[in-house]
């Protein structure tokens, strides 16, 4: 029988036995064609698997996992000093690349930052940038360079001046809170760059850390360097006693009860005797805003001249204090007279229909807090989605009485450049189509607040949608404004 010979260099007769053939034959020749390609450099590169033929490194393989993210190509041929992607332009080649001065950091490591590498042309611009690159190492404090022209092109010298390095960190005299919740609140670490602003800050937060604790009498000194070890930063703490509140008392109030005024502060004594250890470590800071939420609330009903004050008093271990708080009242005071101003497109007698405080009422915050939302909502209907109406009072020389001005910054007037429905979930052309029937904007119109709250509402109330957020996050328009403000 004559073979023919077929255009791989192979019988024909042979082929057509390797592709019929089954059994037996064909799982050992598969196995020496898998083995065959798997000797191979290719296949290493591609973690060893084979496809669907079970190979090592695949996701359904006892082999390791490969990288989570390739690096970079850029990154590579920088770390292999290799010439840059794109073409190079100079007169002079660079020579030789040296690095003066550095202790810790190895050449190589800083090498890898930089772009002036042997056998590149030339460049200031690019030296300029290596400097800049090094720099935001962080690791150096100083940064130069030199250059010296010579037959074979140009011999560049970095001159750098490394940071010194923190080497230990060390806490004494804390008793209470142990040196792991200390580090992670001073925020340094072995091998940080040490400096003594970084070791003040982390004093400080320290000791915001040991108050927010109830250690309001904590003393911290902090030091760098200790005999042989000058990259040492060791911090003194005096502890002092955790304090508590025993008792909370407001004095001088007449118009709202001491039990309201309680329930207003964030401050807490103990729970009827119960809880003496419970919810009530003393808080300065906490104290002090306790202070500023009294007065406001006086403000707001119209006593504008209230002050509120406060008064400590320790026990005789220092453990326990009772905080009393002082009250003066005042007198509320009756509104002279209203005044806008600043407002341009939209006429003053519109905006004082909005408006519920009138000339000779008794001043309210929380009256006047809605009057600015309407005033704001007011110019969302219009397209001045950017509106801002700050609230101003003037004493008069009339007692009691203040006169009540409204500060207005229009901006400019947007209309709708793109409307989105932001639903959870797959992408659905026909559900978002049907978002958007419910709207009664349309691209290219003014945008008005109060149409968008009530296609919100109709969306909400149209169960279409998954509205629970703790199954899916609500569905919302998105409108974006057009930058072409009218």
């Amino acid at each position: 029988m004559t073979q023919r010979i077929n255009t791989h260099g192979c019988p024909e007769t042979e082929i057509r036995w390797c592709t019929t053939a089954g059994g037996a034959s064909a799982s050992v020749l598969i196995a020496l064609l898998a083995s065959l390609v798997m000797s191979l450099p290719a296949a290493a590169q591609m973690g060893g698997g084979m496809g669907g033929m079970g190979g090592g490194g695949g996701p359904q393989s006892g082999g390791p996992a490969g990288p989570a993210e390739r690096p970079k190509f850029r990154d590579h041929v920088h770390n292999q000093a290799a010439l840059p992607i794109g073409r190079e332009h100079g007169d002079k080649v660079v020579s030789s690349v040296r690095i003066v001065g550095n202790r810790t950091l190895g050449e190589h490591e800083i090498l890898q930052k930089m772009q002036t590498k042997k056998g590149r042309f030339f460049s200031r611009e690019v030296l300029l940038g290596d400097v800049h690159r090094l720099n935001e190492m962080k690791s150096f404090d100083h940064v130069t360079f030199k250059t010296k022209e010579n037959d074979a092109g140009v011999d560049v010298t970095f001159v750098v001046h490394e940071r010194p390095l923190i080497t230990a960190i060390s806490f004494h005299g804390n008793n209470r809170i142990n040196d792991r919740d200390l580090k992670g609140r001073a925020g340094l670490e072995v091998k940080d760059p040490l400096s003594e602003f970084s070791v003040e800050s982390a004093r400080r937060r320290l000791i915001d850390y040991y108050k927010d604790e109830g250690f309001n009498q904590v003393a911290i000194t902090s030091t760098i360097g200790f005999k042989d070890k000058p990259g040492m930063v060791i911090f003194r703490i005096n502890e002092g006693p955790k304090e508590r509140i025993a008792s909370i008392n407001v004095i001088g109030n007449t118009l709202l009860s001491e039990a309201r005024l309680k329930k207003l502060i964030k401050s807490r004594g103990p729970f009827l005797k119960l809880g003496y250890y419970t919810f009530n470590v003393a808080d300065m800071a906490k104290i002090d805003r306790d202070v500023d939420i009294l007065e406001g609330t006086y403000h707001n009903l119209g006593y504008l001249t209230a002050n509120v004050g406060r008064r400590i008093s320790y026990s005789e271990d220092g453990k326990w204090l009772d905080v009393t708080f002082v009250v003066n009242e005042g007198k509320r005071f009756k509104i002279n007279s209203v005044q806008i101003i600043g407002n341009q497109f939209i006429t003053e007698a519109s905006l004082r229909q909005r408006l519920e405080l009138k000339a000779g009422d008794m001043f309210d915050g929380t009256i006047l807090k809605r009057d600015v939302g309407e005033i704001v909502y007011g110019y969302g209907e219009m397209g001045f989605i950017y509106a801002d109406v700050q609230p101003k009072t003037v004493m008069r020389d009339e007692e009691n009485t203040v006169d009540l001005v409204y500060q207005i910054e229009e901006g400019d007037r947007w209309k709708i450049g793109e409307i989105r429905v932001n639903i959870e979930g797959e992408p659905h052309l026909m559900r978002e189509t049907v978002m958007l029937n419910m709207l009664e904007m349309r691209e290219g119109d003014f945008i008005d607040r109060r149409l968008l709250e009530i296609g919100r509402r109709r969306m909400s109330n149209s169960q279409l949608l998954e509205t629970n957020p703790q199954i899916a996050d609500p569905p919302d328009i998105i409108v974006d404004p057009r930058e072409d403000a009218f």
